[in-house]
């Protein structure tokens, strides 16, 4: 018997693409003066689609002979890009101070939301475990 709500893993999946998302920026943030170094992006979209659908699809089999599936595959799918089309800097570095310090303050508060989301729900189901005190 699972007692958290379908939205805790979704928002489970959401809080680790932010983390991913943060340890990115954080490492283009520290090599802003590395020569060569290129900037990355978490492809957040495609993860937060991912989080989205993976509403836990299964079938019910009545036979044996009926076919299975799940939607369990989407989980991990997040993925990190290398910017490798423009340049910034001679040294052929391209990160671009402003912008990751732009996306880290919106990630950051990205991920303030989504962690009061999953403290709101776990409250509730507190407040029901403790009979409502």
């Amino acid at each position: 018997m699972n007692i958290f709500p379908k939205s805790i893993e979704s928002m489970e999946q959401a809080l680790s693409a932010a983390t991913l998302k943060q340890r990115v920026h954080s490492a283009n943030i520290a090599n802003v003066d590395t020569a060569n170094y290129k900037s990355k992006k978490v492809d957040f979209q495609a993860a937060l689609d991912t989080a989205m659908s993976n509403q836990n699809l299964s079938s019910y089999k009545t036979d044996n002979r009926h076919v299975s599936f799940s939607n369990e595959s989407l989980v991990g799918t997040t993925r990190v890009l290398t910017n490798n089309s423009t340049q910034y800097n001679n040294n052929g570095n391209n990160v671009d101070m402003d912008l990751e310090m732009a996306e880290l303050a919106k990630n950051q508060l990205w991920y303030n939301a989504v962690t009061e989301r999953v403290n709101g729900k776990l409250n509730s189901l507190s407040s029901v475990i403790n009979g409502g005190r």
